[in-house]
């Protein structure tokens, strides 16, 4: 059983209704900051609020409090807090929520509601966020009693944190906020379960699998960081030497400069990450869901690999691909038991065909090696990120969704998943800027011990669709005096909507044009934050050394060449080995998708693709 440490604040006077109550268990729970936006229903608490310990970040929209809260969480791996009042608050902060059920992040939702004899009535501002909830949350909890507070906000927190981490809404009407807790005990947290281990049966399976593989490719995913496994996951991998592949919330489980990373699988993943996976004999899957991005074509991926299937929740263990291994459990508890007794076999009967998979798979990775040297005077968008990278190396990036997404996890180099932020399974444009901000102020609390210590760098990556669907924040921003980093490619277009267009809709380009943007570098001076813009890649390196150096918030806006394409890519209805991979001018029209949005086909792909 594991306890989470209540707070060492000193003893607050006894709360005097439901709101104070509250406000001393978050402290309880070990919350220091909180994100979000006061209203009517929600008053009570936010007079509570007023001279606690608590810091409470006002944000300008309750959607960013809900993605600040995400980013703080996903950056900390603590329980997120965010605060709305009822109706239209409640229901701003839905993508939000819908983000970290998917991505599985630890979020704790607080919401107003109206008083209980008025719930039902269609009074003002009341919506029934409970039930609007319930498809994204782990649980829902509305409460009616003063009295049902202390087990409500126990069991939210032990939810939110237990298992496969989540989002738990908690319902605060006002009269419940405002009624006598005087009689209420002191909070205290929950006992954590801890996560059951893996069976024998099960881990003598997968050690049997690997004997017997001669081309074994291991496929982590973002349950390595959530399992607590990063460093164990990288001693398996280092102790049987087998190439590993990584999906887009798993980037940064291994090192990027260890030679076994082949880099990311699916969609927009690597030449030698995507091939070794179709050609692998067994896949070892830790902590992934066989995503459809990750996958492609469902039926045609790892066509002859037999599967170890790792993964603390045993609903997705063959929910989607049949596991001849299941793992259910611990992961990092099951890594260390099958890392020995693994690299035991790499010296066994199949050694030589290992030597020769893992020279296959090197020289894959050497011959489809990113390049840097795009012709031309333009900024190259992937050559800056890899630069960014190179000189912000330990900064957490929080990214928004559509091109400039798949650029960062293409081409920087993350050396922990808890440095790379970003809309995995929702892809909700928006993300960025408020995820940066929760980060920020993550890294903040974990250094205020040390007044000595500058903030640690966040770095905002996005582009100029999603920037503007939050940019309020920049309000935020300012206010708190953030140091945070803004790199915005602004290709005056909707990116990734246009590339698919271009692509699989005959250049039909629909509603993706953006020339009419604001003056971005205009628009960030308005609330107080410096910026520059650049167009030309001589400029690239001043700029990004400026950037970082800057002793508080700036941007850098970066025109970029609106013709310029994510690649690789696998077509949808394609596998992974079927690469798109160059000038989409050259691919003849005739090829280009014109049936069905929804499951687009290429008519002669063995011209169009290499494989």
């Amino acid at each position: 059983m594991s306890t989470q440490p209540a707070s060492t604040a000193p003893q607050a006077a006894a709360p005097s209704n439901g709101a104070a109550w509250l406000a001393q268990a978050l402290i309880a729970e070990g919350v220091d900051t909180l994100f979000g936006y006061p209203g009517g229903a929600i008053m009570p608490f936010y007079d509570a609020l007023h001279g606690s310990d608590l810091k409470h970040v006002l944000v300008r929209h309750e959607q960013g409090a809900a993605f600040a809260a995400n980013g703080y969480a996903r950056a900390s791996g603590r329980v997120g807090v965010c605060v709305a009042t009822s109706g239209p608050g409640a229901s701003n902060l839905v993508t939000g929520i819908a983000d970290a059920m998917l991505d599985s992040v630890p979020m704790v939702v607080i919401t107003g509601q109206v008083a209980t004899p008025l719930m039902g009535t269609d009074a003002f501002q009341e919506l029934d966020v409970f039930g609007m909830t319930m498809p994204i949350v782990k649980h829902s909890f509305l409460v009616r009693r003063v009295e049902e507070l202390p087990r409500v906000v126990a069991e939210a927190f032990r939810l939110a944190r237990s298992g496969r981490p989540g989002p738990v809404l908690i319902d605060f009407p006002k009269d419940v906020q405002v009624g006598d807790a005087c009689a209420l005990p002191a909070h205290v947290p929950l006992d954590i379960d801890d996560v059951p281990r893996a069976t024998d049966a099960s881990l003598h399976e997968a050690l049997a699998l690997v004997s017997q593989a001669q081309r074994p490719v291991v496929y982590g995913g973002g349950g390595v960081a959530l399992g607590h496994a990063v460093e164990v996951f990288r001693d398996f991998v280092n102790a049987t030497r087998i190439p590993t592949v990584l999906t887009l919330k798993g980037l940064g489980a291994l090192p990027p400069d260890n030679p076994l990373n082949l880099g990311m699988l699916g969609m927009h993943g690597t030449r030698a990450a995507n091939l070794a996976v179709q050609e692998c004999d067994l896949l070892i899957v830790v902590g992934a869901r066989f995503d459809d991005r990750a996958t492609g074509k469902l039926a045609e991926f790892a066509p002859h690999a037999r599967v170890i299937h790792m993964d603390p929740d045993a609903c997705e263990i063959g929910k989607l691909r049949h596991a001849d291994a299941a793992v259910n459990g611990d992961i990092a508890a099951a890594l260390k038991a099958l890392t020995l007794p693994c690299a035991a076999h790499v010296h066994g009967r199949h050694a030589v065909a290992r030597r020769q998979w893992l020279e296959t798979c090197f020289q894959r990775a050497r011959d489809h090696a990113a390049r840097y040297d795009a012709p031309g005077d333009g900024v190259y968008a992937p050559a800056l990120l890899r630069r960014l990278s190179q000189i912000a190396p330990g900064a957490v990036v929080s990214c928004d969704v559509g091109q400039h997404q798949m650029w960062v996890a293409q081409h920087w180099r993350f050396e922990h998943p808890r440095q790379h932020l970003t809309s995995g399974a929702l892809g909700a444009m928006g993300f960025g800027l408020p995820a940066a901000i929760g980060a920020q102020l993550a890294m903040r609390a974990q250094t205020s011990h040390d007044p000595q210590q500058a903030d640690p760098c966040v770095i905002c990556v996005s582009g100029d669709g999603s920037f503007l669907m939050n940019v309020q924040e920049l309000a935020t921003v300012a206010r708190y005096r953030l140091p945070l980093k803004i790199v915005l490619l602004d290709n005056q277009a909707l990116g990734m909507v246009r590339q698919w267009q271009e692509l699989f809709f005959e250049r039909r380009y629909s509603e993706i044009d953006l020339s009419d943007n604001p003056d971005f570098a205009a628009l960030a001076a308005a609330f107080g934050i410096p910026a520059t813009r650049i167009e030309r890649a001589e400029d690239v390196e001043g700029a990004l050394q400026a950037l970082i150096a800057a002793p508080g918030a700036a941007l850098l806006h970066v025109a970029i060449d609106q013709k310029a394409n994510v690649w690789p890519l696998v077509p949808p209805n394609h596998n992974n080995a079927q690469m798109l991979d160059g000038d989409p001018a050259e691919v003849p029209a005739g090829e280009s998708e014109t049936a069905s949005a929804s499951s687009p086909t290429l008519e002669n792909p063995d011209h169009a693709l290499s494989a």
